[in-house]
């Protein structure tokens, strides 16, 4: 897959633990054969947990769950989720914004990869709306108590893409805040 960056980037100032950093990139990627405009989306933060607690939360349906809860509410059409995202699978679901507006239609999650050694989960996802919706979860070490936690999305939906973008940034930066309260209380998700 072919990448090209623009030289335009929005970016908010300061990685603190209460203020999410975010740069927003427009770029080309390659869809169905062709170049379209997408955008990247990078939204990333400091969290008060070990990096062994953060891996062991990130991989479960549990975890995106209760960071995304006031947000979006995912119920899955395949009959629920497991206890730890498998590699390789596809998941559907559908999501309900706010809990009551439907949204995209079936959202399809595919997870391509899960590095314990790299701490990286990448997933390719996509529905009506968002046609891509490439997400890697990074987490690196920054102490024994405190992580750098990062969410980079790949976004298109063609006309849409802009407001999808837009959407996507106040939700994963409301899911970085939601990681926030697990680092506080302690929270432990998928036993």
């Amino acid at each position: 897959m072919i990448r090209l960056t623009f030289s335009v980037v929005f970016m908010e100032q300061g990685l603190s633990q209460n203020k999410p950093k975010v740069a927003i990139e427009k770029i080309f990627i390659e869809y169905q054969g062709d170049s379209v405009k997408a955008r990247r989306l990078t939204v990333s933060s400091v969290i008060p947990m070990s990096i062994s607690k953060a891996w062991e939360n990130v991989q479960t349906p549990e975890l995106l769950q209760f960071v995304a809860k006031g947000m979006i509410n995912f119920k899955s059409v395949d009959g629920g989720f497991p206890k730890k995202w498998e590699k390789g699978r596809t998941y559907g679901v559908t999501m309900r914004i706010f809990g009551c507006i439907p949204f995209g239609g079936t959202h399809y999650l595919n997870i391509v990869d899960i590095n314990a050694t790299k701490y990286r989960i990448s997933t390719r996802e996509w529905d009506n709306s968002a046609k891509v919706w490439n997400h890697d979860v990074r987490i690196k070490a920054i102490g024994e108590d405190s992580i750098y936690y990062e969410d980079a999305i790949e976004i298109y939906g063609g006309f849409m893409t802009g407001f999808i973008t837009a959407f996507a940034r106040y939700f994963y930066q409301h899911r970085q805040k939601r990681w926030q309260i697990v680092a506080r209380k302690d929270l432990v998700f998928g036993k």
